[in-house]
């Protein structure tokens, strides 16, 4: 596919995520606000769908996993022994013909000397690191005692409340905390839609292990984690397991690998699975002074446990799920014509709506009674949609295009008028083949769920 297909593609996604109530930009009345970005009533389904699938796979599904949720508000001595008060920033270069903000690496070289890649300018400052923590003050006095950051990852606070959690749960290792969560970076230069933003939200396992264990789970992690990208509708041919090397590791780091997706602007990473050794509890150890050492009640030994960690981004996650579900296809209108369908393939365990209920007709009392008798069914199982207005076509177009995987129509066999063997039976239509089959209401609860699922 060539770059301009790519730029095409990747502007249809942007678009149809505003304008059908996914992603919108933040306080865009306002202008915006770059880097940040709202869901709207589909989008924060979507994110819904996927942070809760993740949370029973994750935690509800294992014995080993126990949950938490830390403040978004962090202590500064906790970011000084993770290190990232000191270490925590990108080298920054001002171009001084466009006054633009760039990070060093997003810097184009031509004939061995360094241009800006907006204007092309040469005239570059020199670079020098910025760090990309939000600093805020807690309390009445804004000085240097009341300093606090806000997460710039939410692996931190598990770390520090790892000795509070193991004794509650009564774990034994290895077993694992998780946490979904916001975190905040002020990037330079925020891009690519929702993939590098400001505020973004994370989900993010901290396995903790024996010193021989790492390695061996390290491997073990890296594949179920692209067992869950399956699951969630991704394909393997578009996942791609960089295993990144000794220079790019963190120096904590015994190994790395990045799960990277075929995005319309790239390759580019959804995930780190990192064996990070015992570094993390032995900074907050050292520099707390309280003991995070585990006890192995067999073989009487104490040791700090070394950890695997599993770091997803959600919002680059939702963001592949979009591109990858998005296609277009040729289906017939109203009058049999042919024309473009565009359509959202999510998975249906992912999609934001999992059925449309449609009445053929607004003005046909009974079919409108009925068609609500069968919102009420699916209901408490399921989010629905109903919708009574339009052509039944253009209803499913409609549906298609948020990815909707089934749709309900309520028609005069629905009521026995045509055949009365087929009274209290609807039509299910299949979003991807968009083939229809009868259905008794009595049966199409079950039916959906084993679909869904």
């Amino acid at each position: 596919m060539s770059t301009s297909t790519n730029a095409e593609r990747m502007e249809k996604i942007v678009s149809l995520c505003k304008r059908r109530g996914f992603i919108f930009q933040s306080s865009e009345i306002y202008g915006g606000l770059n880097g940040l970005w709202d869901y709207g009533p589909l989008g924060v389904e979507l994110k819904r769908n996927l942070k809760n699938y993740w949370w029973r796979v994750t935690v509800h599904e294992r014995d080993d996993v126990v949950g938490m949720d830390g403040a978004i508000l962090t202590h500064p001595e906790v970011l000084k022994a993770s290190g990232h008060v000191e270490g925590f920033s990108d080298p920054m270069i001002d171009c001084r013909t466009c006054k633009a903000h760039l990070r060093f690496d997003q810097l184009i070289e031509k004939k061995g000397v360094k241009q800006c890649p907006n204007c092309g300018g040469r005239d570059l400052t020199d670079a020098r690191q910025f760090n990309l923590m939000f600093e805020t003050h807690v309390g009445a006095a804004a000085d240097e005692s009341s300093i606090a950051y806000l997460r710039p990852e939410t692996a931190q606070s598990i770390f520090v409340q790892f000795k509070n959690s193991l004794e509650v749960s009564r774990k034994k290792l290895p077993f694992g905390i998780a946490q979904i969560g916001k975190a905040f970076r002020n990037e330079i230069n925020p891009r690519n839609f929702t993939f590098r933003s400001r505020e973004f939200e994370q989900m993010e396992l901290e396995y903790f292990c024996r010193p021989e264990q790492g390695t061996k789970l390290l491997e073990y992690w890296k594949e179920e984690r692209l067992k869950f990208y399956e699951n969630i509708g991704i394909s393997r041919a578009n996942l791609h397991v960089r295993n990144v090397p000794d220079e790019e590791r963190a120096f904590y780091s015994k190994g790395t690998y990045d799960i990277e997706y075929d995005f319309p602007f790239g390759q580019q990473e959804l995930e780190g699975v990192a064996y990070r050794t015992d570094y993390d509890l032995s900074q907050h150890q050292k520099a707390s002074g309280k003991s995070l050492e585990y006890f192995d009640e067999e073989t009487k030994q104490r040791f700090i446990p070394h950890v695997v960690e599993p770091s997803a981004g959600v919002d680059r996650t939702v963001l592949a799920m979009i591109c990858e579900a998005y296609a277009e296809d040729q289906a017939p209108n109203d009058k049999g014509e042919m024309e473009t369908r565009t359509v959202l393939r999510f998975h249906p365990r992912m999609a934001p709506i999992k059925c449309a209920i449609f009445p053929l007709l607004k003005n046909k009392e009974p079919l409108v009674a009925k068609a609500k008798e069968v919102v009420d069914l699916l209901r408490p199982h399921m989010f629905v949609f109903y919708d009574e207005s339009g052509a039944i076509g253009r209803r499913y177009r409609r549906q298609d295009e948020i990815g909707t995987p089934f749709c309900v129509t309520v028609d005069f066999e629905t009521l026995g008028e045509k055949d009365e063997k087929l009274r209290d039976t609807v039509t299910l239509r299949e979003r991807d083949s968009m083939k229809q089959e009868r259905i008794a209401i009595s049966d199409l609860l079950a039916a959906l769920s084993v679909r869904i699922a």
